[in-house]
């Protein structure tokens, strides 16, 4: 039975089949659902579709609403070369790093790309340790996993 509860993301400028393909082009146990209505461009006006298998709605709703940081995809990734990946394809084409492991896709979608690392490292119980691995993730853009345990163990560049 489909999802009754889903979160819609609201697409001004109507272009909420595009990036459905997209995101589930990235990322497994992904898909499109179903499209339902049309707007007067040819567009879905709704694009149903699941993320990792959660669902999500992209609305073509058109102006005057527009995405925002209010709204954002958490993503927890594995290692390096999977937080890479992600967020080399997701600032693609007119996506905009932001800081602390957030970025903005050329649709205009928040995404915060979070690997397992900086949970661990900034939820540890050694308060010092923790306290220097946030704050390293404060100067950060991308989370650079190598970085942050150094800051986590209270190396620096000059060790």
């Amino acid at each position: 039975m489909p999802s009754q509860l889903r979160t819609c993301l609201w697409f001004a400028n109507r272009n909420g089949k595009e990036a459905a393909e997209f995101y589930v082009s990235l990322l497994p146990d992904s898909q499109i659902e179903g499209t339902f209505g049309q707007v007067p461009s040819g567009a879905p006006l709704v694009v149903n579709f699941t993320l990792m298998g959660t669902p999500y709605q992209a609305l073509n709703g058109g102006p005057p609403y527009e995405l925002s940081e209010a709204v954002s995809i958490s993503l927890t990734t594995r290692d390096q070369k999977e937080t890479d990946k992600l967020w080399d394809a997701l600032i693609a084409d007119g996506g905009e790093p932001l800081r602390c492991g957030w970025l903005k896709d050329r649709f205009g979608l928040c995404w915060q790309i979070i690997p397992e690392a900086l949970m661990r490292c900034i939820g540890a119980p050694d308060q010092e340790a923790s306290t220097r691995a946030t704050q390293a993730m404060f100067e950060m853009q991308k989370i650079d996993i190598a970085a942050l345990e150094a800051a986590f163990r209270g190396e620096t560049a000059t060790n």
